[in-house]
Order: C-alpha cells, then structure tokens, then sequence
C-alpha cells in the first residue's frame, strides 16, 4: 500500500552509534518503500551551518539520504531546535526539499499539519525567549559570518548549559502547551497534528470547538528507532 514515513529527533553524531547505526538500517530497510520521508527537524545533534557538509560523518549521512532520494522516495526536511540553521546547499546535496514550520498536506485524503512542535511549549518561556532570538534573520546572519570553529564552539557551550538547566526545569513545561495545540489546529482548520521534538512518542485527541484532531507526537531515537507509517487508513508507529 502507498505509504508515507514521518521521522524526528534523531540527534544524530559521531558520539551517538546506536543512533547512527538505526539510521543506516532505516535508510536500507524501510525508507526505500516510502513515497516520501518526512524529517521533521532534529536530525542532527547540531548543525553550525552548511559549510560544515563536508566533515566525514555530516557526509556519511548526507550521503544516504542522497541516494535514498535517487531510488525514487521524496525526502523533504523540516528545521528543529537542534538544526535551526540547515540550509539550501544542504537540502540539495541531500536531493531533499526544505520545509516551513508548520507545513499543511494532504496526506492519503487527510488533511495533515507538520510542525517540528517546539513552539508548542509555550510554558517554558525562558526557551522561547531564546527560540525567538535564534530564528531572527539578523541573528542568524551575524552568525553564519563567524567562523565554522567558533560556531561550534559556541554551541557546544550552549548545550551544555541547556542540560544543565533541564535538570532543574519541570518536566511538565517541556511539554506541548494544550492551549497552544488548541490554537493552531484552529489556525489551520482542525487538522490532524504531527510533530516531534518533545520525546513523547504518543497519540493523542484533542477536541476543538466541537472538532476532534488528532495527535502524533514521534519518537527520538535515543532509546528505540521508531518511524510514524501513514496510509490512506491511518497512521501507526514502527520500530525496527
């Protein structure tokens, strides 16, 4: 049956082989029977920018998806958290096509919405003090114009200090805000919702306004590899 494969949160890195390894089996496996592959943002553990392609392992992966889109399945990517400055010349080198964030489809007669789902948490508003400074366009220009070593300088700083604060954050903050969830199925006509980034893999149901949408949240692959599968049916999750 035609089907689609939707993806999040794969953290990949050198540093990661359990991750990496999934990765390579799900490219060899699974992705080549889709129509199309969804990466809905967090692909990487953290991308400096497009300049940094050609290190080894970016390219590795880069690679795959290269040829996963010559065998004939569309790959389209969407920007996470963590791959915020993902740009053109790595969607080409990758055959893949760049996605806003949220992105509506029809998926198999349902109409659908794509959203990496960090903008949902609207009860963490130290994170979106700092989300709304990393995707201004000045930002990230001035950014971009430093160079690759001290980018990556500065983000490993920056995670570090994001784990750090984790530890003593609420749990429950870091997840998607009901109202916010509310507000966009509105915006965009009561949609079914996929998204990431909470690493909550579930599916949930929301009533708005009399409509009932439902939820996907995907998976990271930190612990378990597992793919969102949807078909003119419905959707369900995979592992592998």
């Amino acid at each position: 049956m035609p089907h689609t494969l939707l993806i999040s949160d794969l953290h990949l890195s050198a540093d990661h082989p359990h991750s990496i390894a999934a990765f390579r089996r799900f490219i060899a496996s699974l992705a080549p029977r889709a129509e199309a592959l969804y990466i809905l943002g967090d692909l990487f553990e953290y991308w400096a920018g497009d300049d940094d392609m050609h290190d080894l392992f970016h390219a590795g992966v880069i690679g795959a998806l290269h040829g996963l889109a010559a065998h004939g399945t569309r790959i389209y990517l969407m920007h996470g958290n963590r791959d915020l400055l993902m740009g053109d010349a790595l969607a080409r080198a990758a055959g893949a096509t760049l996605l806003g964030d949220p992105t509506p489809l029809d998926l198999y007669g349902t109409p659908t919405l794509l959203s990496h789902g960090d903008k949902l948490c609207t009860d963490d508003v130290e994170y979106q003090k700092f989300r709304a400074q990393v995707h201004d366009a000045e930002f990230q220009k001035n950014f971009l114009a430093q160079p690759l070593a001290a980018r990556k300088s500065y983000i490993e700083q920056l995670r570090r200090q994001s784990t750090s604060a984790k530890q003593t954050k609420d749990s429950a903050i870091m997840d998607v805000n009901d109202d916010a969830v509310a507000a966009l199925l509105r915006e965009h006509h009561y949609p079914r919702l996929i998204h990431g980034h909470t690493h909550r893999p579930k599916r949930h149901e929301h009533n708005v306004d009399g409509h009932l949408c439902e939820r996907w949240v995907l998976s990271d692959w930190d612990q378990q590899a597992t793919a969102l599968r949807c078909d003119a049916q419905g959707c369900r999750a995979v592992s592998f």
